[in-house]
């Protein structure tokens, strides 16, 4: 294993603004490097990560998740493992995809969409972040749910909050204060929503997680409150991200950008680079079970392990030219690239893979062809800047676009 003083550590402003030539330090001369204050092993190697996320000897576990998401969510699907994941993955999953995704949620997801373009349809300009991107899953989720609009504002305010929890990788405690009242007033919002849901069932995703049972098990009240948080977390924050990275991706290659213009079949292979040239996640950590090999190193029993998902995408080693968006790029297989079989890692890969995949693609694909067809001259507008923040989870800051307004 390699000491590498002259990386940019992941906590400096520096790696905030650019992690980019950092992930390629570390990549070759310290592809595996203990980090003093994550107390985690870092690791930013393609082969290195997945060979993490497929792990199918548990060489590898999620218990990190106890510290890392347990005090804001409760026990959730994400640090299970065995025959309870397999359960609890087996209860929730079916809303996510086949019949269920694109009867009750696909028209939920294009409702939102559409809602929210009719605000700045006619305006001829809008930022993409504060005016789409950041608010449009939060509405589709809390669609699904079937909660009540009233609730919006606050929900937004949680799951900020939770995300930044999950992602305070330099331990600040009013950070982790923050989370945990958001906890205690989304519990104290969500569980009598549960209680009284139970009793009035409906057509929505609350009903059904209140119904769902598997070989004699259902949720409790608990957990379907820590799914439902959870979900917020996992599924607002990636896909508010991956819109937003997916028009900055095209704004700044205007050819790809005419090319998904005309051809919305484009749409997939340009999420599907996105994800990979610029994920909305880019870390996730594990813990190893068992002392194991890795391309720089071994690393202990009993570890954590920071895996550089924003490196490994861009590994030239897996990947031709990895610092260019290219949608057509040969080497990504766009029809796997929302599966377990994905060979980006966006999402992770094996049991963990992400339950919520099909909905975020749903969700990005109704998204930009909606957005395309109500600005089909997309251009920058003054005062435009893509710059991404975000260290654990990363996008745009804002993007100011204008476009020539629909008439009334």
């Amino acid at each position: 294993m390699t000491a590498a003083h002259h990386v940019p550590d992941i906590l400096s402003q520096e790696f905030a603004d650019n992690p980019y030539p950092t992930y390629r330090a570390l990549r070759e001369s310290a592809p595996l490097l203990w980090h003093e204050p994550t107390q985690s092993y870092l690791l930013s190697r393609y082969e290195d990560v997945a060979q993490v996320f497929k792990d199918k000897e548990s060489r590898f576990t999620t218990d990190n998740y106890a510290w890392q998401a347990e005090p804001v969510h409760g026990k959730t699907l994400l640090q299970m493992s065995g025959r309870e994941h397999a359960t609890r993955r087996a209860l929730v999953a079916p809303a996510f995809r086949g019949n269920d995704l694109r009867e009750k949620v696909l028209p939920v997801i294009e409702r939102n969409s559409r809602e929210l373009i009719d605000g700045f349809r006619t305006a001829g300009s809008v930022d993409l972040v504060s005016g789409f991107a950041s608010r449009f899953p939060i509405s589709v989720i809390a669609d699904m749910f079937g909660l009540d609009r009233s609730g919006h504002e606050h929900i937004g305010g949680w799951y900020r909050a939770f995300v930044a929890f999950t992602g305070n990788l330099s331990g600040d405690p009013e950070c982790a204060a923050d989370g945990a009242r958001a906890q205690a007033e989304f519990a104290a919002y969500m569980l009598p929503i549960i209680k009284d849901r139970r009793e009035h069932l409906g057509d929505d995703l609350l009903s059904a997680l209140c119904t769902a049972e598997v070989d004699g098990v259902r949720m409790s009240d608990e957990d379907i409150k820590a799914f439902c948080s959870l979900l917020l977390t996992a599924g607002a924050e990636t896909t508010d991200k991956a819109v937003a990275s997916l028009f900055a991706n095209l704004l700044a290659d205007p050819g790809q950008l005419e090319a998904v213009r005309r051809d919305r079949g484009l749409i997939d292979r340009a999420f599907a680079e996105t994800l990979r040239h610029s994920p909305p996640v880019h870390m996730i950590m594990r813990q190893s079970a068992t002392e194991v090999r890795t391309s720089g190193g071994t690393i202990p029993a009993g570890a954590t392990v920071t895996c550089l998902i924003g490196a490994a995408n861009r590994d030239p080693d897996r990947y031709k030219d990895p610092d260019r968006f290219d949608i057509l790029r040969d080497d990504l297989t766009a029809t796997t690239a929302f599966s377990a079989a994905a060979d980006h890692l966006a999402f992770a890969l094996g049991r963990h893979f992400c339950v919520g995949a099909l909905l975020a693609k749903a969700e990005v694909e109704i998204a930009t062809n909606q957005l395309l067809d109500a600005m089909p001259d997309i251009r920058p507008a003054a005062g435009y800047d893509p710059a991404e923040q975000g260290v654990f989870t990363r996008g745009p800051r804002s993007l100011l676009v204008e476009f020539t307004p629909a008439v009334h």
